[in-house]
């Protein structure tokens, strides 16, 4: 789990393809600090776990399925990419609860900037949107941010100063494409709320209870 508080900016080292998935060699520097092969790092939102360690950078394999679902697959050598290490039980919880699974990607439509504060109004589908309401959570490439105006095809966002700076948001410019994961709570209690299908339920009341209790 991770909470969207971005440790550092790294860029991508290198780029190695398959016929459907990539490694990629990513230069950091803080998240390598106790970090093992096996751990956890967020790259634009995305978990991925450490398959090889270097003095400078880390490797990591992506899948199939993440490149289709996220915007790993446009990055190129010299990108730059938000990093977060998995939390540790003893951090402090600064952002909202981060699975680092994307739900999909959604597309900055503009950036205005308003005295100290920049806003980015991102357009995303509707299966998206139904899950980000306003003054929520939600993950822009693994940043934790409120949520501050919802319309029918797109969100914004309003940043401070300092959280563009220490991420790769200073770098965002119209069209370019971002990592979302919305609200993992609002998916839960959707789900929830479903009715379960006749086929499935499950009820503890029977012929035998019935009968045992007087029902004849």
């Amino acid at each position: 789990m991770f909470t969207g508080i971005i440790e550092e900016v790294g860029a991508v080292k290198q780029i190695t393809h398959g016929q459907h998935s990539e490694v990629l060699n990513i230069q950091a520097r803080t998240v390598l600090e106790n970090t093992k092969i096996g751990d956890s790092i967020a790259v634009n939102g995305i978990c991925l776990t450490v398959t090889r360690l270097f003095a400078d950078s880390f490797s990591a394999d992506v899948m199939h399925e993440t490149l289709n679902r996220s915007s790993l697959a446009g990055l190129m050598v010299g990108s730059r990419v938000n990093l977060e290490r998995a939390m540790a039980a003893d951090g402090r919880f600064g952002g909202h609860i981060v699975a680092g699974h994307v739900d999909g990607t959604g597309c900055i439509l503009q950036i205005e900037k308003d005295d100290n504060a920049v806003w980015f109004t991102i357009h995303a589908e509707p299966n998206l949107l139904r899950y980000v309401v306003e003054k929520g959570s939600i993950a822009v490439d693994g940043i934790s941010l409120t949520v501050a105006a919802v319309s029918s095809d797109a969100f914004s966002v309003s940043t401070i100063p300092h959280t563009v700076s220490c991420t790769n948001l200073c770098q965002r410019h119209k069209n370019d494409v971002v990592n979302l994961e919305t609200d993992i709570l609002g998916k839960y209690v959707e789900k929830l709320f479903q009715p379960i299908p006749q086929e499935h339920r499950q009820s503890s009341v029977t012929k035998e209870m019935l009968i045992r209790y007087g029902f004849e």
